[in-house]
């Protein structure tokens, strides 16, 4: 894969601006003011207003607020952008940054489809700057102990996450037409792929609504994957499930040859695997080799690192595609009650993503690629 620009280290933050102005941006707003790897310098929203009451809330109210991400980024010397606007407002954005020379830190999805996050692997390849998807439950501790006991169970063969909570949110996901789905299930997907190094071949989904739900799509569901490894993995979950809720990264079992590993999402993982002393459960944390930090602080700092080093982190673009493509190919999967494969919806938005190009200099990157799965494993992409 083309590398991407750096920024070496000159002893001073990262400068950076701030691309959405509500909840989740003052989330991220909080995480870089609290961070000494970076700067704000901006916050940007088409609600300038809004913007400004941001920079209020932060405590500094005469930092400079925008409408236009490259123009603000222009005018205060940024060196990157985090992207925390609406999901369908991520093409757009990340596309101007990358081509104002920017690299992007930018909260999943990727972007609103398949299609557009393949147009943005492009455009970062064309600008050859870095764009990295926040997938912030990645960063968790026992997940990297999860993954790590895992890896003495033998072959694994099973991997389920159930998934069961309540939130009354309001707003835009009451209204979505899959809300766990779209919304909530990328997270647990993702950190399947992570905990198998696989990504998926096929789906099978169903998607439903208890008669008591308050969200109008469908907020419940189970899918199940086959995994590049030959692993399958279960997703059982919902929305609308008051009472003895599991946590917000699920609940897990990782089923091997040898034993099973089981994490409440929450705390250590346990293996049932023996120790020396006997049968007793083996902690998860012990094993742990590297703390990769908290949530989009550990995403923020893994986006630095790799902008000042070159280093490849979770969730670059071509990496983090896959993820959604599990998200899309479940909701069609429901939608036609049939088993899904992965590569033919690839395929399916790789031709949209080319039909709907508009920049001439990113459709002749696309059109470089010899096959999608390749391009995303880099293996097609000139270096």
């Amino acid at each position: 894969m083309s590398t991407f620009a750096t920024i070496p280290d000159d002893g001073t933050p990262l400068r950076v601006v701030v691309v959405g102005a509500g909840g989740m941006g003052r989330a991220w707003l909080r995480t870089v003011e609290s961070s000494p790897l970076v700067e704000l310098v901006g916050i940007v929203d088409l609600d300038l207003a809004a913007a400004a009451d941001a920079a209020a809330w932060l405590g500094r109210p005469g930092l400079p607020v925008g409408a236009g991400t490259a123009q603000l980024a222009s005018d205060v010397g940024a060196q990157a952008v985090i992207n925390v606007t609406v999901p369908a407002a991520h093409h757009p954005v990340t596309t101007e940054a990358l081509a104002a020379g920017l690299p992007v830190l930018g909260e999943k999805p990727v972007a609103s489809t398949v299609a557009q996050g393949l147009s943005l692997a492009a455009a970062a390849e064309l600008h050859a700057q870095l764009f990295m998807v926040s997938q912030s439950r990645r960063y968790n501790k026992h997940l990297f102990s999860a993954k790590r006991l895992s890896s003495t169970l033998g072959s694994v063969g099973i991997v389920s996450a159930e998934f069961f909570k309540a939130p009354h949110f309001g707003g835009f996901r009451d209204a979505m037409d899959h809300p766990l789905l779209l919304d909530m299930a990328i997270h647990q997907f993702d950190m399947a792929r992570f905990l198998l190094d696989a990504d998926p071949v096929s789906v099978f989904c169903e998607e439903y609504n208890p008669s008591w739900s308050w969200y109008r799509g469908d907020a419940g569901s189970t899918a199940i994957f086959e995994m590049t490894g030959g692993e399958r993995f279960v997703f059982t979950g919902s929305w609308c499930s008051p009472g003895q809720e599991t946590s917000w990264n699920a609940s897990w079992r990782i089923s091997g040859e040898q034993g099973t590993v089981l994490w409440d999402g929450d705390n250590e993982p346990v293996s049932s695997l023996p120790t020396q002393a006997g049968d007793a459960l083996v902690s998860g944390d012990a094993f742990l080799s590297e703390d990769p930090g908290q949530e989009i602080a550990g995403s923020l700092r893994d986006f630095v690192s790799a902008v000042r080093t070159g280093s490849t982190p979770m969730g670059r673009v071509h990496q983090n595609i896959m993820s959604l493509a599990m998200v899309e190919a479940a909701i069609l999967s429901a939608s036609d009650g049939v088993r899904v494969s992965v590569d033919s919806l690839l395929e399916d938005s790789y031709q949209q993503a080319v039909l709907d190009e508009r920049d001439p200099a990113v459709l002749e990157v696309l059109k470089s690629w010899t096959s999608v799965r390749s391009a995303l494993a880099g293996e097609s992409v000139a270096l």
